[in-house]
């Protein structure tokens, strides 16, 4: 068709046309024109203009009603406001357009449909003002989806044009001191994608929460795409790297199957003006996947020519039509979240004289406060409340859930290695362990505020006492003779992490991924077929997205590996497989059928010893496939191995073979093998340890447990507890100077560097090449190295 004041075909349109058809409908203008011979496809459709509105309005007497019912309405009269505002949107609705409007939108309309009958549209709104962009309107209009013929493309464009005046956007012009005739509309009418039978939503080519902008991140559920837009339902998540979807690489770094309880689709007679619903989704497929990878990739790259196109990040809707399978995007919008990378804050007690409740080993730096949940069993999970301070005897991999919601943590037991301790830091939450009594002191329902801000000791004070956060930018580190790299175990974390400096992940801990990811013991897995009810049933449905129960564990462990190495790449990310102790396999669901009662796990059935067993052949297989997966098919070789717990010389050489027989061959494809250094005998016979790996990575904190020959848990000996012991420094000492004679890596991700300074300087004096600290001491540590004089 020929231009025409009023109406303008998508193909027409571009970005220097928003000031006639906004935001929305000039992005689409610009995909159909410029993306398609990409592969970018975008459905057709036609824009009235804002001349088109202005005329609609001055033409009908409608200016004047407007301006008249506006001028002295007081919006915070919510009675009167919802009076004028029902008035004016049906006067706007009612009203016949223009001769010549209508007659450019029915000719606009004939094209469009070229006679077919089938198709339906929908219709949005799409503000246009050159001091009052899209996005101050987000969510303020109507969009109206499934309209069926001529007719109901003309009233739905006029109920969008009479959705400017709803009760919302009045109130937020006047609120903003805009004025009412500033503001005119154009009205998008885009043939839809049958995603009501297919699959919708949304995706941005950053990650929004972290800043991290080498992934695309793609929302999913079945129905129309309103329904994820609205957040009326939990969708599937992904995340794909672009480095590797440029390489033409495997790129899904994670899935998570949302569960999708309800869906929006069409309902049978549109002409009667209900035009969509949501109906319950069939319960047999809310805990599938609604794309698959080659989909969720196929995404990604459009995703990636729209970002390149428009030269920044993009927030995108898109749909899956389920009669032709193809994937359309519905539309594209700058993206403006973004966080705040390159800061560290830094928490300070302003209260001088609180009272002290209980007191025990800090963790972390951070301050909490809010009403104590004292929890004797995970049972109570139900119970808590998010902000919550949850206190506890002590806490294992099954409390997660809970820690991930709580202000702060305070337990009876454990010292600055036990599992609250190591999961509160990745979560940077506060945590005061070890307090002997917390349980016993602190009652449900009472305020209370939890430092760890104050050095050592952690303190629980009584009340909500005031304190401030300071933020520092980190846009220059000073120069350091070391690299400074992180200890990191948690996925969801990473692209946050590794915003801060560092030079990588010095111990990614595979334990950690497995009880994150998985959940469930990998023999109980492997065995599932031949599992009692209701244990099967289960497990069943915890997989069922995923062809096998191997394909569940290797593709969750691969996923959790895969997000670490594609946040820090090119950084190398040191990965510890997986180190359980007997005790807490058994914790993991199915886990009691397989795992040995010991007396002392934590000098037991662990590390080598347990890789090398027959009984464990085949889970160690499932870690080892996914290692090879990230490291040799989506091409992040910046993946390195780290091996726990080698007693002697004979599990360091029989588990690098055993690493070769599953095609993780030492120096082949640039894979590099290290030991954690963390039993005496691995420092005293430090020399043939070498020989088989390619470096040391001590871990104080065994070795000082087995050094000093004390129980790291137990905080009856916490006080002996201390890497600075003359004993443990030794052992150091030997383990260093033994890989800096073999021109081998030795660095040192246990606790001591992060919670001592002075061992910090010492391990910088002997020449350790990095420290993996915490990421919450990574900064002060940083800094407290650069004043030494090495």
């Amino acid at each position: 068709m020929s231009e025409s004041p009023n109406v303008r075909p998508f193909a027409e349109l571009g970005l220097s046309d928003l000031e006639q058809v906004g935001g929305k409908n000039s992005s689409l203008g610009e995909m159909v024109s410029n993306l398609a011979a990409l592969g970018v496809k975008v459905p057709d459709g036609f824009a009235t203009t804002a001349d088109a509105f202005r005329r609609f309005i001055g033409d009908t007497g409608l200016a004047e009603e407007i301006s008249a019912a506006l001028r002295e309405l007081d919006t915070d009269d919510t009675q009167r406001l919802a009076e004028v505002g029902r008035s004016l949107r049906e006067a706007v609705a009612s009203r016949p357009f223009p001769e010549d409007l209508e007659a450019d939108i029915r000719t606009a309309y004939d094209a469009l449909v070229a006679g077919r009958d089938d198709v339906s549209f929908a219709v949005r709104s799409s503000a246009t003002a050159e001091d009052l962009p899209d996005a101050s309107f987000a969510g303020q209009q109507e969009t109206f989806l499934n309209i069926v013929g001529i007719d109901g493309v003309l009233q739905a464009i006029r109920e969008v044009f009479a959705s400017l005046y709803n009760d919302r956007a009045i109130a937020y012009r006047v609120h903003h001191d805009f004025d009412h005739d500033a503001v005119a509309l154009s009205a998008g009418v885009q043939q839809m994608v049958r995603s009501d039978i297919g699959a919708s939503g949304v995706m941005f080519t950053m990650d929004t929460e972290s800043g991290f902008d080498d992934a695309v991140f793609v929302t999913s559920s079945y129905g129309l795409g309103e329904a994820v837009v609205q957040g009326a339902v939990n969708p599937d998540e992904f995340y794909v790297y672009k480095p590797a979807l440029r390489a033409d690489r495997p790129a899904v770094l994670k899935r998570g199957v949302g569960s999708k309880a309800t869906k929006m689709v069409y309902t049978d007679d549109p002409a009667v003006g209900r035009t969509t619903e949501f109906v319950d989704t069939d319960p047999a497929e809310r805990g599938l996947l609604s794309l698959t990878d080659a989909e969720v990739e196929q995404l990604a790259r459009h995703a990636l020519t729209i970002e390149e196109h428009y030269g920044r990040p993009m927030d995108i809707e898109w749909g899956k039509d389920g009669l032709d399978g193809e994937l359309y995007i519905l539309q594209a919008r700058p993206e403006t979240v973004m966080s705040r990378a390159g800061v560290q804050q830094r928490f300070r007690m302003n209260a001088k004289d609180g009272t002290v409740v209980v007191e025990g080993r800090a963790i972390g730096q951070k301050i909490g406060a809010g009403a104590v949940r004292v929890m004797t069993s995970i049972d109570q999970m139900h119970e808590f409340v998010e902000g919550e301070v949850l206190v506890a005897d002590m806490t294992d991999p099954d409390w997660e859930p809970i820690m991930k919601r709580a202000s702060a943590i305070v337990t009876n037991r454990g010292g600055r290695t036990c599992h609250a301790a190591i999961i509160a830091r990745e979560l940077g939450i506060p945590a005061v362990v070890g307090t002997g009594h917390g349980t016993r002191e602190l009652a449900d329902g009472r305020e209370v505020t939890v430092s760890c801000a104050e050095g050592d000791t952690g303190l629980v004070y009584d009340g909500t006492l005031d304190f401030s956060i300071e933020e520092t930018e980190l846009s220059s580190m000073p120069e350091i003779p070391t690299k400074i790299m992180m200890n990191v175990g948690t996925p969801e974390q990473a692209f946050a992490f590794a915003q801060l400096p560092n030079a990588g992940v010095g111990l990614a801990r595979l334990e950690f991924i497995i009880n994150r990811q998985i959940g469930i013991h990998p023999k109980a897995l492997l065995d599932l077929d031949s599992l009692d009810e209701p244990l099967r049933s289960q497990i069943s449905d915890t997989v069922k997205a995923y062809a096998t129960p191997r394909d569940f564990f290797v593709q969750r462990v691969a996923e959790g590996i895969s997000m670490l190495a594609a946040a820090f790449a090119p950084e190398p990310v040191i990965v510890r497989m997986s180190d359980f102790k007997s005790n807490e396999y058994a914790n993991l669901v199915g886990g009691d059928l397989y795992e040995p009662h010991e007396e002392n796990p934590m000098i037991g059935y662990r590390g080598a010893s347990r890789y090398l067993s027959e009984d464990f052949a085949e889970c160690f297989a499932m870690e080892a496939e996914a290692l090879k997966f990230v490291r040799d098919e989506m091409g992040l070789t910046n993946v390195k191995i780290m091996i726990p717990f080698v007693r002697t010389v004979a599990e360091a050489e029989g588990v690098i073979s055993l690493l070769g027989e599953h095609g993780l061959v030492r120096g082949e494809n640039g894979l590099q093998v290290v030991m954690m250094c963390e039993v005496p005998s691995n420092a005293i016979l430090a020399d043939q340890f070498l020989e088989h790996f390619d470096g040391f990575s001590i871990g104080s904190n065994d070795m000082t447990q087995l050094t000093l020959g004390l129980d790291r848990d137990s905080s009856l000996v916490a006080a002996s507890f201390d890497e600075r012991d003359p004993a443990v420094l030794f052992m150091l000492e030997r383990a260093i100077k033994a890989c800096r004679a073999a021109g081998k890596y030795v660095g040192i991700c246990g606790q001591g560097p992060s919670d001592h300074p002075d061992l910090a300087e010492w391990l910088l004096k002997q020449g350790i090449e990095s420290m993996s600290l915490n990421p919450d001491t990574v900064v002060d540590t940083w800094l407290a190295l650069s004043k030494v004089e090495v």
